[in-house]
């Protein structure tokens, strides 16, 4: 199963005291596959107001930095990354499915796409 996480837009105040352009939420997703299969789960994560010498200037964010600071702001990875994993197992193996009613007649096609109905007892 593949597993990647991915920051899709963030939100900055264009002037924070001192410093320009402070990410204050980002919007991040968890994404997974397996063959056919795929599952997701995505969400926002805000930030306090930088204090002490650990601000890093906009255009020198990387996604992994801003990754970091979801997962350190609440954003449980490991429960995250299951819950993908589950709905490509689900999809795998449906846990609920829709069998045909057992009192409508069954039908049989055949090979020429003719329907027809079976006679039930």
């Amino acid at each position: 199963m593949n597993i990647s996480w991915i920051i899709e837009r963030l939100l900055v105040r264009k002037v924070e005291g001192d410093k320009t352009n402070v990410v204050i939420t980002a919007d991040w997703r968890c994404n997974g596959s397996q063959d056919q299969y795929g599952g997701t789960c995505y969400g926002s994560t805000s930030f306090a107001a930088p204090s002490g010498s650990g601000f890093t200037p906009y255009e020198d964010l990387t996604e992994a930095q801003v990754l970091s600071w979801c997962f350190a702001n609440g954003v449980n990875k490991t429960a995250i990354e299951a819950n993908v994993a589950a709905q490509i197992q689900n999809q795998i193996n449906p846990p609920v499915i829709a069998p045909p009613l057992p009192w409508v007649p069954k039908e049989i096609v055949a090979k020429n796409d003719a329907v027809a109905k079976v006679p039930t007892a």
